[in-house]
């Protein structure tokens, strides 16, 4: 089952503002098929602008993302970044960082066994 998050913190980024030119990076596509291919499910997922020292909220909320299952998730939190770290939380505790996720350039991310 594929479904699509867009939480108010990774809201879509407005484009036109007041005719301000738009780089590249801004203008990238932040929107990310999380896959998991762990055989547990996820109950917590976290996506923050790396380098920094805290996660942001729970994107996942009170859903969980089952084993096998995929959600599309709009990781714009309007800062005009493109490098996260992802956290996934799975149902015994486990928990999988990677660092450096590239969002601009990437349609998919899978967490793995």
């Amino acid at each position: 089952m594929r479904r699509f998050f867009n939480g108010a913190l990774f809201g879509a980024l407005s484009l036109a503002l007041l005719g301000a030119s738009v780089n590249s990076a801004a203008a990238a596509n932040r929107v990310v098929e999380i896959i998991n291919a762990t055989g547990m499910t996820m109950v917590e997922f976290y996506a923050s602008v790396s380098n920094t020292n805290s996660w942001e909220e729970d994107i996942l909320g009170d859903e969980e993302l089952e084993a096998g299952d995929s959600v599309d998730i709009n990781i714009d939190d309007g800062s005009g970044k493109c490098i996260f770290d992802f956290k996934g939380v799975f149902e015994n505790g486990v928990e999988v960082v990677k660092q450096g996720v590239n969002v601009c350039r990437i349609g998919t991310f899978t967490f793995e066994r």
